[in-house]
This record gives structure tokens, sequence and C-alpha cells, in this order.
């Protein structure tokens, strides 16, 4: 028979009259993760009991107690001199059992008017409202130095492409800033969360509030909450804010895998686009040659249970009734776990660009090919009058005819193009370079130079560079 505990020993134990088992206690507890939760819980508590002394359900001085005792206790967990106990289950009754122990019969009326069901509600809330503020920071300086590394290369220009073909000729730029605008609306989106995440639940107690004459309004203002929940059941019930949080940061994993997929193409032999610093790759233990883009790798590779952790949360809540179910539980560990995954990734990713240089030689050999400007002859001819149809399929064929002759098009005479359209000039030449294709996207948003500095410049405003 396993070794076991009273349930009557246990804080909630009055209604039990049987021990509980070990292997219940062990497969119950959360303390091995939500510990981390200790400071907003203590926080929550604290507020707690200054509301209860405030509406006069406890007293100053039991008040003074239990405030000054979970400080203490804060203290301990941070010098790590506390120990957490698994018969106790979770952060919240590790610490109420600590503070009982510790200031006697006045930490025992700290749980007047609350349940751990609105407890952990607001303890998971002021922790993702720190991590979402945690996040908007990374998520600047990534921006930061992106904006930093567009700058540096504003003018360099490289292939474009689409379905991993070279398409048109742009700006690194431009390139660059198209990842500023996808890490820009990953911080939108956080600041929007922000606002269903800072909603105080505590005060619903169990599920359907308290009969007790508590104040939640001082308790939001305490922590600094600027509305209350509507619903007692919704404030037990409700982790969306949670499942949003993490498509969120699932998006922002997303977006730097996309990053790093590129850089590890970059940076291959086939490409030699870039070089990264060797700070930041890792060797084989077997062919001494090589110089491995591990960083980006690993991002790319954890994106997988970033989105796993989403699915994870979607499918815990799919089923759940009103209002809290032991289920819930389960939400933390995805959540941290992309925490812990998406916040080093963000800052590493970082690091990597404030040491990554593109090879500029290399760029500019990887213009000259791939008839990148064929579409600029397509709009020369437009502004022939020729309709865009006829131009494309005019340029279709001096492709094909370039293809066959093993010339680019800017290799062509001024006869060789005029066999496809008399239309052609000497000025054609103009728009067949890299650069005067790149200069010729003036459109809002397109790659030119004039509207790429327009928008580093704005980028630098909004990031006080």
């Amino acid at each position: 028979m396993s070794k076991s505990t009273n349930g009557a020993g246990k804080l909630w134990g009055g209604r039990f009259q049987e021990r509980t088992a070990a292997s219940v206690e062990a497969f119950t507890a959360s303390i091995q993760y939500d510990s981390r939760l200790y400071k907003y819980d203590i926080a929550g508590s604290q507020a707690h009991a200054r509301m209860l002394a405030r509406q006069g359900l406890i007293t100053e001085a039991e008040c003074e107690a239990i405030t000054s005792g979970l400080t203490e206790i804060e203290g301990e967990i941070e010098r790590g001199d506390f120990v957490f106990k698994t018969e106790l289950e979770d952060i919240h009754m590790n610490i109420e059992k600590a503070l009982a122990d510790k200031i006697g019969a006045a930490g025992e009326r700290l749980h007047t008017a609350r349940s751990r069901n609105d407890q952990v509600a607001l303890d998971i809330r002021l922790y993702l409202r720190a991590e979402t503020g945690h996040f908007q920071n990374l998520l600047l300086e990534l921006r930061r130095s992106l904006v930093r590394l567009a700058r540096k290369y504003q003018h360099t220009i490289m292939p474009g492409y689409t379905h991993m073909q070279r398409a048109q000729p742009v700006l690194v730029a431009h390139h660059l800033l198209a990842y500023y605008e996808m890490f820009g609306r990953d911080r939108a989106r956080l600041a929007d969360g922000l606002k269903r995440i800072n909603v105080l639940p505590l005060g619903a107690a169990a599920l359907a509030g308290t009969g007790l004459p508590i104040d939640r309004h001082y308790v939001a203002e305490q922590l600094g909450f600027p509305v209350v929940s509507a619903n007692s059941m919704d404030s037990v019930a409700d982790r969306d804010f949670v499942i949003e949080f993490l498509s969120t940061a699932a998006m922002i994993q997303l977006h730097l895998s996309r990053l790093s997929e590129e850089l590890v193409l970059w940076a291959s032999e086939e490409f030699s686009f870039i070089r990264l610093a060797d700070s930041f790759c890792t060797g084989s233990s077997i062919m001494p040659q090589k110089k491995n883009p591990d960083i980006p790798e690993l991002i790319r590779g954890k994106t997988g249970r970033v989105t796993g952790n989403l699915m994870a949360l979607l499918t815990l809540m799919k089923g759940l009734p009103m209002t809290y179910n032991r289920d819930l539980q389960e939400d933390k560990e995805p959540l941290f776990d992309t925490i812990d995954t998406v916040g080093p990734s963000l800052g590493i990713m970082t690091e990597l660009l404030a040491h990554l240089e593109f090879q500029q030689e290399r760029l500019a050999q990887a213009t000259v090919g791939g008839y990148m400007t064929a579409t600029d002859l397509a709009d020369y001819l437009v502004r022939q009058n020729i309709p865009f149809r006829q131009a494309h399929a005019i340029v279709g064929r001096t492709v094909a005819y370039g293809l066959a002759q093993g010339r680019e098009l800017h290799e062509m005479s001024l006869d060789d193009l005029r066999q496809f359209s008399d239309k052609i000039s000497d000025d054609v030449f103009a728009v067949l370079s890299a650069s005067g294709s790149v200069n010729s996207r003036v459109s809002a948003g397109g790659t030119a130079g004039k509207t790429v500095a327009a928008a580093l410049e704005l980028a630098e405003r909004e990031l006080n560079l």
C-alpha cells in the first residue's frame, strides 16, 4: 500500500475522512511548475488583505501581520530558502500554509471571500500582464536591430523571390523592413490583447461571487487593473486571454521562423548572401570545414512546440462546461513553455542580427541574372501604349530568345530587342539594370530608393533611433 497523508490535514480537508493517496498527490500537484507565480500570488494576497481590513472583515493588525508575513515569504522564496511541498498541491496552498505557520490564526483569515478559482485567474493575469510588457520590449529591440541593419545596407540591391525563384531586384533595406512590419503587427497584437488580460477576476470566488461585503474596485485599484470582470462564472472559467496570448506568441515565433529560414538559405554556399558571425554558429564533430547556422535552425525548430502549445490549450478548452474544472490546471505548462521559448528566441535573434553582414559583391552578382528586369521591360512597353497582356507576351518571347542565346536582357543589343517590338528605343536600357528597376518602383510601399529612405526615417522616428 502506498504511503499517504491525512486528507483531513489539508487546508480543504474538513469533509474528508480518508487519507489522500500519495499517488494522487503526485498526480494532481502543480507546484513543480506554478511556483513561478509566487510574486503575483503574494501581490494579489496582499491587496486582498488590505481590502478585507478596509471592509472590516479582518483587523488592521491582522492585515499588517498578513502583508508583512507574505513579504517575508517572498524573500525566502527569492533566496531559495522556502521549501515547496508537493502535498500542498500548488503555489496558493504552499504560501497560505507557510503564512499560517508563521503568523498563526491571522493567516487563516486571508482566504476570506475568495477561492483558488479566482485566485489562480488573478495570478495568471498578473503574470501575463508582466510578460506581455516583456515581450513588447523584446520586439522593440528586435525591430531596432532590423532598422539599424537596414540603414547600414540602405543602398544595397539583392534579388527578390517568388516561389523561391529570382523575381525582381529589391533593396536589402526593403526586405528587412518587411520583417519590421511583421514584428510591428505582433507588438500591436500584444497591446490589444493586454486590454483583455488587464481585467480583475478576484471577487468572483468559486463561481458565484460572495455574500461578504468586499470592494472589488479597491482591489483593482491596488493592483492596477482598469476594470473588474462583469460575470463571476466567466471570471473563473475564462482562459480566452491565455489562448490569445499563445496565438500572438505563435505568430511571433512563426515570423522568427520565416526570418530564420531565409538566414539559413542566405548563409549557405549556394547563396552566400550573408556572413553569420562565428560566435553565433557551431561546427561539425566530423567535418572540419563546416560552419552551421544553428541559432536560426533552432528558432525554426522551436516554432513547432510553440504552435503545439496553442493547439494544446485550444483542445483543452473546447469541451469544458462552466465554470472551473481541474482540467484548467493544464493551462500553465503550455503557457510557461511558450514564454520560455519565444522570449529567448527574440533575444538571440536581436543579437545575431547585430553581428550579421551582407556580402555585397555576391549580391551584386546575383542581381544580374535570372531575367529579373523582365517586368520592367513589360512596363516600358505599356508606356509605349502596348496593352499589358501583349507586352507580357512580347517579353516572354524575348526571354525565350535570351535563354536560347545565353544572354540576359541587358546583354542584348537594341536590334536584338527590336525583333520583338519596334516600339523599343535606346532608352530601354535604363530600365534593364537592377538599379533602374529598383528605382522605378515608386508606388507607395515599393522598393524605390526614395520610398525606402522615407520608410527608414519613419521607422527610426517610431523607435527613437
